[in-house]
């Protein structure tokens, strides 16, 4: 599984960071601890982050999720 930020060019080094953290299920505290900041710190990275309009998007190979037969997928 990939992820994808999309508008991550609006986002300081520090929020993409944390950002993508998030992402991948930490929690503030883990991410904090991780990047050496306060739980606090990590929430105002991520509401100033959601303020700035960016987007997390899964990318999948394929039918990894097993949602089509053989005949959706010939269509």
């Amino acid at each position: 599984m990939q992820i994808e930020i999309r508008g991550a060019e609006k986002l300081s080094y520090r929020e993409k960071q944390v950002v993508t953290l998030k992402e991948m299920g930490r929690s503030n505290e883990e991410v904090a601890k991780q990047l050496d900041l306060t739980a606090s710190t990590v929430a105002t990275l991520l509401y100033r982050a959601k303020q700035k309009g960016y987007q997390v998007v899964i990318v999948l190979p394929g039918d990894a999720l097993n949602l089509f037969t053989q005949e959706d997928s010939e269509i």
